[in-house]
């Protein structure tokens, strides 16, 4: 699948879907309506979720159906709802079996310094989003892009997803957007983890949904290339980042709202 227009900077771009694959049916119908705000909206729309969330709060957190299992569900995504499809990989070993199936890899934030993986994802040949450490400053990106880019493949996306402020609390420093699109690649703002309270609930994650549109509004303001949103169709049921998960029926409304200001804040930094 052609994943050049991630980066040509000509659009706003969204990466969304479930936190982890819970079921064939959570997944299913919201690729399908992805799917359809996609067609509907002419909007380009990554699919994203994890077959294994390797940090969790709790011994006793679901974690996902495992490797096997969740690339399986992947590829009939990518196949059924003609989506570009994302998941996270946490080792080279993952990076390979992943990049079997998948358009893009990520590298998640607590990860985002290990070199072996890193390099491993580059090596692919995939376009891989990586997340920007909660304890990084956005200027510590740079080492991050150095090391990607030494392998020859240039097909790389950072993602601002707050900033550790302790206490189980993120914020997001909006300086961060122009200091790592400095760099000269496209640069990610994940609305909803940026709403998370890490180990706030004591044995899992809580979450701010509500400022999610708030956020989401500033950070296109602001000029990022995309969104990444984690959504699902009862995110109070959901087994992983329910607190700060969008719900599914609330995601269009909210998508017309910043592809508005995307064209607006275009128009005017032409």
């Amino acid at each position: 699948m052609n994943l050049n227009w991630l980066f040509e900077r000509k659009g706003l771009f969204i990466i969304a879907g479930p936190c982890v694959i819970e079921t064939e049916e959570v997944v299913y119908e919201t690729a399908s309506t992805l799917k359809r705000l996609s067609d509907t909206l002419r909007l380009p729309i990554v699919f994203k979720s994890s077959y294994d969330k390797a940090n969790r709060s709790s011994i006793n957190s679901y974690r996902g159906p495992g490797l096997k299992e969740g690339l399986r569900i992947l590829r009939e995504v990518k196949e059924r709802f003609e989506l570009p499809v994302l998941t996270d990989v946490h080792s080279p070993e993952e990076a390979k079996a992943a990049s079997e199936v998948v358009d893009l890899l990520q590298v998640p934030a607590f990860l985002s310094r290990q070199t072996d993986l890193i390099l491993a994802c580059a090596d692919t040949g995939l376009p891989v989003n990586i997340k920007k450490g909660q304890f990084l400053a956005p200027w510590d990106v740079g080492n991050i892009i150095q090391k990607f880019v030494s392998t020859g493949n240039r097909k790389v996306m950072i993602t601002e997803r707050g900033t550790t402020f302790g206490y189980n609390n993120l914020v997001v420093d909006f300086r961060s957007f122009p200091i790592i699109r400095s760099f000269g690649y496209p640069v990610i703002f994940d609305v909803t983890h940026s709403l998370q309270l890490p180990g706030g609930l004591g044995s899992s994650s809580g979450g701010q949904r509500e400022y999610a549109p708030v956020l989401a509004r500033a950070a296109v303001a602001a000029g990022v290339d995309g969104l990444f949103m984690e959504v699902h169709p009862a995110p109070d049921k959901a087994l992983c980042d329910g607190p700060n998960m969008i719900r599914l029926n609330d995601l269009e409304e909210l998508l017309r709202v910043v592809i508005e200001i995307d064209n607006i804040i275009r128009k005017v930094l032409k």
